[in-house]
This record gives C-alpha cells, sequence and structure tokens, in this order.
C-alpha cells in the first residue's frame, strides 16, 4: 500500500508544470536592451579592425601562418571569420553522457516543452547531431550545409570536417528573447562503448572546435551514472586552459534523497579530479532542469536557488558579451602585430647578410633553420616589451616562408603612406589606445565612437545609460 502510494506521488509531480517566471526575471528578457548603444560599440568595433589590424594581417599574410603553433589560436581567422566572431551571440555549448537531460534543459530554459518545436528526449540516446539553437523572425531548420556555406554565420570553417559531419549539423531559428542575447548548442551524448570511427566524422575534433568558441560550456552529468570512461577522459582533457568557462550540472537532482545525493555530489568530485587539474574546479550546479515540479520530500528550495545562480551565471556571460569581443579583437591584434614584427626582423636579416656574390636561397635557409643564431625572436621581445609567451613556435615561419618568399615582403619602415599612416603605428595604437578606449566607454556607459559633446550635450552632466533610474 505504501509502495503504491509512493508511485502515486511520483507520478504526480511530473504532471504539475512548476512555475518558470524566475526565468524571464532573472535574465531580464521583459527589459529592453540598449540596441543603439550596442550597435554603436560593434560599428566603432569593426571600423578599428578594418583600419587598424586588418591592413597588417595583409601586408604580412598573417593568416597563412600555421595557428595551432600559437598558442590560444586553434587556426587561422580570415577577415570573413573575424566578422562573424565581431556579430556573433555568446555560445553556451552543452556536452556530457547521453540522456542526461542537455536536450531537456534547453527545453526548459526556451519554455519549448510540449510545443512542437521542443528538441527531442528520451531515455536512450537520441541526440545524434550537433543542434545550433538560434534566433530567428520565424521557426525554421536550416541543413548544415547551409550554415556552413554562410560565412555570416561564422559557421563555415565546419567544412573542414567533411560532408559525412554537415549531415550531422542541424541549426534551428526562432523568434525568442533569450535567443536574441546567446546561441545554444546541444551536442551527441558521449557513449563510452562507440568508437569515434563508427560516427563518421571527427568527434573530438569537431568538440574542439565549438569548445575554442563557446563562452560558457555546461557539462551535465545523470546523478544515478557518474561513470567517467576513455571518451569522457578525452573530453575533459580537450577542456584544458577552458577551466573558467566550465560549469557541472548535477541535474535530476531530485531523483535522489538528499543523503544519496550528497554521496553523490563527492563522488562525482572524486571522479573528475584527476581530469581538472586546476586550484579552483569549476562551478558545481545542483538541480533538476525540466519544467515539471520538484520530485516530493526533495530540497526544492535548495534546487530553485541552485538555478537561480546558474542563470545570474549565464546572464553575466550575456552582459559581458561585448567585453569579450573586444578583448577577443585585442588578443588578436597583438598576434598579427608580433607576426609583423618577426617578418619584419626576417627581412631585414635577410638583406643584412646578403651580398654581390651569395646565393639567396642558402642565406634564408641558414636564417629559417637557426633564427636563434641571429637573434630574430630575442631582438623582438628586447625591442618590443613583447611577452615571450606570446611568440609562436619558430617551426611555424619554416613552412609560412616555405610557400611565401621573403622577396615578397617590405619592411615596417616600407609599410608607410601620406595619408594612411605607418601600419605599425596604426596598430599599435589600436592595441594600446583605442581598444582600450572603447572598453572603458563600455564599463562607463558613455556612447562609444563619439565626442564628449556629441555624447552628453557640451556643458551637460554626463549621464551613465546603464544606471537604474
Amino acid at each position: 500500500m505504501a509502495t503504491n502510494k509512493k508511485s502515486t506521488l511520483l507520478e504526480d509531480h511530473t504532471s504539475v508544470l512548476r512555475d518558470t517566471s524566475h526565468i524571464d526575471e532573472t535574465l531580464r528578457l521583459a527589459t529592453e536592451e540598449k540596441a543603439s548603444d550596442y550597435a554603436a560599440a560593434i560599428q566603432t568595433l569593426r571600423k578599428i579592425y578594418h583600419t587598424s589590424i586588418k591592413p597588417m594581417e595583409q601586408a604580412y599574410k598573417y593568416n597563412e601562418l600555421r595557428q595551432h603553433e600559437i598558442s590560444g589560436m586553434p587556426e587561422a581567422f580570415s577577415a570573413a571569420l573575424l566578422y562573424g566572431e565581431i556579430t556573433s551571440k555568446p555560445m553556451v555549448l552543452f556536452l556530457g553522457p547521453w540522456s542526461v537531460g542537455k536536450s531537456s534543459m534547453i527545453n526548459y530554459l526556451l519554455g519549448l516543452h510540449d510545443s512542437p518545436y521542443q528538441l527531442y528526449t528520451g531515455a536512450e540516446p537520441t541526440t545524434s547531431e550537433f543542434t545550433v539553437i538560434m534566433h530567428g523572425e520565424k521557426i525554421r531548420s536550416v541543413e548544415g550545409i547551409v550554415m556552413a556555406a554562410d560565412s555570416s554565420r561564422s559557421f563555415s570553417p565546419l567544412e573542414k570536417f567533411g560532408q559525412n559531419f554537415l549531415e550531422k549539423l542541424i541549426g534551428i531559428e526562432m523568434p525568442h528573447k533569450l535567443l536574441e542575447r546567446v546561441t545554444f548548442v546541444d551536442t551527441p551524448g558521449i557513449i563510452e562503448n562507440r568508437k569515434q570511427q563508427e560516427r563518421g566524422y571527427p568527434f573530438n575534433d569537431v568538440c574542439q572546435w565549438f569548445i575554442d568558441r563557446a563562452d560558457l560550456i555546461f557539462v551535465v552529468f545523470d546523478p544515478t551514472k557518474l561513470d567517467v570512461g576513455l571518451e569522457l577522459e578525452m573530453l575533459f582533457k580537450q577542456l584544458k586552459g577552458r577551466e573558467s568557462q566550465i560549469r557541472i550540472i548535477l541535474n535530476k537532482a531530485d531523483n535522489l534523497a538528499t543523503q544519496d545525493l550528497m554521496r553523490v555530489y563527492g563522488a562525482l568530485f572524486w571522479s573528475l579530479a584527476p581530469l581538472i587539474n586546476v586550484t579552483e574546479p569549476p562551478r558545481v550546479y545542483v538541480s533538476s532542469f525540466w519544467p515539471y515540479d520538484y520530485a516530493p520530500d526533495t530540497s526544492r528550495e535548495l534546487f530553485k536557488r541552485e538555478e537561480i545562480s546558474l542563470l545570474e551565471d549565464l546572464n553575466q556571460v550575456i552582459e559581458n558579451r561585448m567585453e569579450n569581443k573586444i578583448a577577443f579583437i585585442r588578443q588578436h591584434g597583438i598576434r598579427v602585430r608580433i607576426h609583423g614584427l618577426l617578418v619584419d626582423r626576417y627581412v631585414q636579416t635577410f638583406k643584412e647578410k646578403m651580398s654581390f656574390f651569395s646565393d639567396p636561397e642558402l642565406v634564408f635557409q641558414e636564417i629559417v633553420d637557426d633564427p636563434d643564431k641571429f637573434y630574430i625572436f630575442k631582438s623582438i621581445l628586447a625591442k618590443t616589451n613583447v611577452s615571450k609567451f606570446d611568440l609562436p613556435n619558430r617551426d611555424a615561419y619554416r613552412d609560412f616562408f616555405g610557400i611565401n618568399p621573403i622577396t615578397n615582403f617590405k619592411p615596417l619602415s616600407a609599410q608607410c603612406s601620406y595619408i594612411g599612416g605607418c601600419l605599425l603605428d596604426k596598430i599599435e595604437k589600436a592595441i594600446t589606445t583605442e581598444l582600450p578606449a572603447l572598453l572603458s566607454s563600455i564599463n562607463s556607459g558613455k556612447q562609444p565612437g563619439l565626442s564628449s559633446c556629441e555624447a552628453t550635450g557640451c556643458g551637460e552632466k554626463p549621464k551613465n545609460r546603464y544606471r537604474k533610474n
């Protein structure tokens, strides 16, 4: 009799929908964004990139450098891709084993439960595609080959993973307040007994591509199955260096009694400790992310607080998106500047070592094979206050000059014009003055790209556009 009563209670709680008004409140979906300020900042950022950074990119063929030799930069960013990075929304990536509630969590956050557009969920492995959920004027699906062909979406590099993968990539557009500010990516669940070859495409490489671009990474677990196998271990190896973006979700927490949940929480950390070798472990959120009421006799108040904390975390990423874009472009500019300085140094050294009887190929081959002999990299560190940790691998330039003859490049001193100024001066001004000023204007609420009179009115007290009245 008691068993029947308990099962009846469990059935009842899955038929009652919980109040979700806190989602809109915490994410401030009812408030209107200052679209004009954001658009002005984006326009200023694009102008700085096109006038100050892109010219040196093109002059010294930065995009042809092997970017995987530069720490933190997985691949070359073309002008089209950088445009996509500048204009794209923050990306939230959902990773984890199969049937842990990743798709259900997205349905819950977007209010798609029982709608024709909800992501399919079930107890068995259901998501076999990489699904990108993004904003659109109307609800429609977008095939992977279409997404890869549209450079404005910043997904065109995914073509390199082959047609088999593009068939497993799908986009879903829908009009939703949250999707105006963020893009969600749902991934296939990790199945430990499945070999990567069985998927038909390089699953780990595709995951790495999304990991490198994600602003927030939710790694979701089910408390009833915490086995850590080889594929999950490989995933956490790929997450190295991105610990600040990782959030661990212990989903379906109301399936366990409080005491059992504490044991599972400890077991989760025990399993993940060898995989996350950092001083401060990622934040763990314990709740049940689906639309139904919490199971009876569970810590519903705790789960509600945890959910609100996660939503605040997500909202912080959304609100910081402009600052992150500026930091990204500045970092890119620093790397382009270093590349230009190095090519300039190679050019100068080559000219110094050449004589009337010298063989140009032999002279330059000697320089490329042993740049330290000619103080190529040390001279850059000494003169420009560049961190040695930002320098590219020396071997990258052997490959770079293998396809780009040294005679194709002019020294930086010759890259000046009366109207346009010097390439080096412009990129240094962008890095040291223009981008920090843009960041400061965002933080202070001053409209970017305008003089103080235009922004506030001469003689008037400056107004903080982001201050609540």
